[in-house]
């Protein structure tokens, strides 16, 4: 599952796995028969992108290096090597003579420049141009070009927040105003837009499953994506297809800076008046939204279990002057940092875990501090509590390597989206759902969090219900971290 996570999420995992392939060289006192297989990449060979099992080391230093420029040529995606053991015991010959290849990186592939012209007279000419990015930037130079782009042409900016694209208190971003931004529109440019046809309509899923469209029906849709040059047919990863009028198979960032060039050159005095009217409109809307956030926010303030905006707002208020890192998925925490926090910088958002797999958060989550370890940047994760439970020694692994983490549980004791959907199906049978609790939720007896975690080393605090207790408690865990050690607050919250 953490592969097919790193798959649907596009991301460069490069993967070393053993074997003994040689039946004559298996020794069953250390269970290398069980362990044994005829074809050792066949399990998870639908999703990645590339695999082999070199015979020599030759063979294996030609596909390592081929392994992981395959990996970082987008569309990014995991690689496998096995390794048999044969090739990893074997002492090396004195009469072999080995070397390992240059490393070449592919540039990544570019819109042609007659798209690049085309889209960008579409969008200069449109009277409400919308963009729309969800797997976008992988550089912080991304995001600036990003900005760039939506300012030369004052227009909204949808993220479906599959990377840290663009920033979140910038005024074209119109994230939350999505119905309202996609309706107006007349041109929509997708970049890296992994589901771009959600983005463009709205689904139920009550008593059945309705969709339709938001968008006009006259609306013009630009696509930039390599997504368009890596499609598998067992895994269906895809989404729903999204008939547009003008689509480039190319990586979206590195052909913003020529639709950028093509969009400046086509703007004439007239159009750029009448963008900065519109920007000016986004930016009203802009302000409106975040204040009517912060109004939300609010509410149940003082409740008991912790309202997820207040875990929000008290940790902002402890972290706003660190060079900080949010290295969890937000999307079970109803997308408060997103909403209420400034985020800027491309290291700032993890975002989503592709597969959606349950057990996925914490681990990355110890990665993704462990990488910012050497920047010095201040890494925090918001924990789902069934996530954590699927891995719980990942916390030991950060107390062992002193990787500095603050974890804060998000402890709605319960599998919560699990139970919302057993929910829905037995009120769409008439069933009552009076037993939708059985196998989705953790009560009877609640789980201690903080005891969990200091068995493994960790500093722990918890579990907190009073909502002013949270910030003394949040500030004591802080210190422990910036010492260079991992720590986790114990909160029961709402469920969302």
């Amino acid at each position: 599952m953490a592969i097919y996570n790193a798959y649907c999420d596009r991301v460069p995992v490069y993967i070393v796995i053993g074997n003994n392939l040689d039946a004559t060289k298996r020794d069953a006192a250390y269970g290398e028969w069980p362990h044994s297989v005829q074809d050792a990449a066949a399990m998870v060979r639908d999703y990645v992108k590339w695999d082999d099992t070199p015979i020599s080391l030759q063979h294996f230093a030609e596909s390592a290096v081929r392994a992981y420029k395959v990996a970082m040529t987008p569309p990014m995606a995991p690689v496998l090597l096995v390794a048999d053991s044969e090739l990893q015991e074997n002492p090396i010959s004195a009469d072999d003579a080995l070397h390992i290849p240059k490393l070449t990186l592919a540039s990544p592939p570019q819109g042609d420049s007659g798209s690049v012209a085309e889209a960008a007279r579409m969008l200069v000419q449109a009277q409400n141009p919308l963009i729309v990015v969800d797997r976008y930037a992988r550089t912080q130079a991304g995001i600036d070009l990003l900005v760039e782009l939506a300012e030369t042409l004052q227009a909204p900016v949808i993220d479906q927040a599959g990377r840290m694209n663009f920033p979140t208190r910038h005024p074209l971003n119109q994230s939350s105003r999505r119905n309202a931004v996609v309706a107006s529109a007349d041109v929509i440019m997708g970049l890296e837009a992994t589901d771009f046809w959600s983005a463009l309509n709205t689904m139920h899923d009550q008593v059945r499953r309705t969709s339709r469209p938001i968008m006009k029906s006259d609306a013009k849709l630009i696509s930039i994506t390599t997504g368009d040059l890596y499609t598998k047919a067992n895994y269906q990863d895809f989404y729903r297809y999204t008939g547009v009028d003008l689509a480039m198979a190319a990586d979206a960032e590195a052909t913003l800076p020529s639709l950028i060039e093509e969009t400046k050159r086509q703007i004439t005095v007239d159009r750029k008046r009448a963008f900065e009217d519109r920007g000016a409109k986004l930016a009203a809307a802009h302000d409106r939204a975040l204040e009517q956030a912060r109004t939300d926010a609010s509410y149940a303030w003082d409740a008991s279990p912790v309202s997820t905006a207040r875990v929000c707002a008290e940790l902002w208020a402890q972290i706003k002057d660190e060079d900080w890192s949010l290295v969890s998925l937000l999307r079970h925490f109803s997308w408060w940092p997103l909403r209420l926090w400034p985020f800027d910088k491309h290291y700032q958002y993890i975002g989503v875990q592709g597969g959606g797999g349950v057990g996925y958060n914490a681990p990355a989550s110890v990665g993704a501090a462990l990488a910012n370890k050497k920047h010095g940047r201040f890494s925090v994760s918001i924990q789902d509590d069934g996530d954590l439970m699927f891995a719980p020694t990942v916390l030991w692994t950060a107390a062992h390597h002193r990787i500095p983490l603050l974890s804060v549980m998000h402890n709605n004791r319960a599998y919560h989206e699990e139970l919302m959907h057993v929910q829905r199906m037995a009120n769409r049978h008439s069933r009552g759902i009076d037993r939708a609790h059985i196998g989705t939720t953790f009560e009877d007896p609640t789980m201690d969090f903080a005891k969990l975690a200091q068995s493994m080393g960790v500093y722990a605090e918890g579990p907190i219900t009073d909502p002013n207790e949270l910030a003394p408690a949040l500030r004591r865990a802080i210190a422990v971290v910036k010492r260079g050690e991992p720590a986790l607050v114990d909160v029961v919250t709402q469920p969302r």
